[in-house]
């Protein structure tokens, strides 16, 4: 589970493989590079489509609107209030039929770390749902049918029909 490491020290976390390193220079850490990274118009248009998203009540406004900037987001997806898909990537995010991502609940597709940011695909498989509060690492595949509890933090990817909790989330035994 987390931090789990092979004997030569290497991640066995599958998310890390479809994780893009992007190093960056300088004396700041990677954040002060964000307008390298992407179109600083891109990211104002995606904020204001996000954030219009996060207080419409109307799942068909959201997923039209979540659509154009990028998401893709399958038939019957429903987006608590406050949910928050991510400003910089929004086109790494994958939403299949039928899911719930639930209040104030956020998907990252991006790391700003220090000397480099990450970037990577985040699917929320078909009837999975995302529970209030929870955040979804870059990279993470949550699977079909899976749960993730409120207030979980997912820095693995999630089996399908799983239950997962906790920060970090991990399989818990009551599924």
């Amino acid at each position: 589970m987390p931090g789990d490491t092979q004997a030569d020290g290497e991640s066995t976390n599958p998310r890390y493989g479809r994780i893009t390193s992007h190093p960056t220079e300088g004396p700041h850490n990677s954040i002060f590079h964000w307008t390298t990274a992407r179109n600083p118009l891109r990211v104002m248009v995606n904020y204001v489509v996000i954030l219009v998203c996060r207080v419409c009540p109307s799942m068909r406004l959201k997923n039209w609107l979540l659509r154009r900037i990028g998401v893709t987001v399958g038939t019957g997806v429903a987006w608590g209030l406050e949910s928050t898909p991510d400003v910089f990537w929004p086109d790494r995010i994958t939403i299949e039929d039928h899911a719930i991502v639930g209040y104030d609940a956020t998907i990252l597709c991006h790391e700003f770390l220090q000397t480099e940011y990450r970037t990577g695909d985040v699917v929320i498989g078909e009837r999975a749902m995302i529970g209030a509060g929870a955040i979804v690492l870059p990279g993470v595949e949550v699977g079909a049918g899976a749960q993730v509890a409120a207030n979980s933090l997912v820095t693995e990817d999630v089996p399908p029909d799983t239950t997962v909790a906790g920060v970090p989330a991990t399989v818990t035994d009551d599924e």
